[in-house]
């Protein structure tokens, strides 16, 4: 049983508010140059996280405008890989809430983690993005968020953990206006998701239909099933593995055709006669 969140929300694990700020808005390509994070444990205690991080690349004049970190700053920072523990340590065993979070700043997180070759599992968490409950409820932005919900403007947009701040502000306001909310975690989570299938790599690419079935989320091939895929179309795992997919994508999609081919072998192996299954196994095993 968990405790409550001043009386409007229900936690069992830690909750960890995300921002990130980035080189630009390429998952596959562009770094975190900022990550700040909130995290609020089951009893209500709150934790700040905040950090630059050396992208280890050139940040445009562009995304310097937007926010306000410069190479210069940038290059006297850690990298991402310096950070990592302390970052995956303060996430520990936490869901995720973020703005926008589900498309960019949890990819664009596992990216990293992927790129630094760490363990780190994320399949199990629970992730509410704060953005998609406000525009099934309100449809706006975040500084309309803050204006719209706690009835002032964002001061230090772009600033990430001024970001993450706002967020749980509209998040708590959120829960307090709509009252049809489940104030729990997984039920916040699937209504924060932006399409009926849920999502089995972060970037949206691989989802799980009604069924269970782990099917492709995009393109020509939308809504059918990896394993239908790898029938008619064979080679089209191998350019989605060669493609400029986030690497946790080709991660999901590389598991599931493990899985596929293992469960070929045994519908294989349970088709066989009772001497054919010996040959095998003798055969296996190097006897004559």
């Amino acid at each position: 049983m968990g405790f409550f969140i001043d009386m409007t929300l229900s936690l069992t694990n830690p909750l960890c508010v995300i921002d990130l700020e980035a080189t630009g808005l390429q998952i596959t390509t562009d770094r975190i140059v900022q990550i700040a994070m909130l995290r609020i444990e089951p009893n209500g205690d709150q934790f700040t996280f905040n950090e630059i991080v050396n992208p280890e690349m050139a940040i445009t004049e562009e995304i310097i405008a937007i926010h306000g970190i410069t190479n210069e700053v940038a290059s006297k920072a850690k990298t991402f890989k310096e950070l990592a523990p302390a970052i995956l340590s303060f996430i520990g065993t936490s869901d995720l809430v973020g703005y926008n979070s589900n498309k960019f700043d949890i990819p664009l997180l596992a990216e990293e983690i992927l790129r630094c070759k760490v363990e780190f599992d994320l399949s199990s968490r629970k992730f509410i993005d704060v953005q998609n409950i406000f525009h099934k409820m309100e449809q706006r932005t975040l500084a309309a968020a803050v204006q719209f919900y706690c009835d002032k403007p964002l001061e230090g947009a772009h600033d990430a953990l001024n970001d993450v701040m706002a967020t749980w502000e509209v998040f708590e306001a959120q829960l307090l206006r709509y009252k049809s909310l489940q104030k729990d975690v997984a039920s916040l989570a699937d209504f924060s998701r932006s399409q009926a299938n849920a999502m089995v790599d972060f970037a949206g690419r691989l989802a799980r239909n009604d069924k269970g079935n782990i099917v492709y989320n995009f393109g020509k091939h939308k809504n059918k099933t990896v394993e239908e895929v790898s029938i008619l179309e064979p080679g089209y795992y191998g350019w989605m593995l060669e493609a400029d997919f986030p690497l946790h994508t080709k991660d999901c999609l590389r598991k599931e055709m493990e899985k596929i081919k293992e469960r070929k072998k045994v519908e294989v192996i349970e088709d066989l006669s009772l001497e054919e299954k010996l040959n095998a196994l003798k055969n296996k095993f190097g006897q004559r």
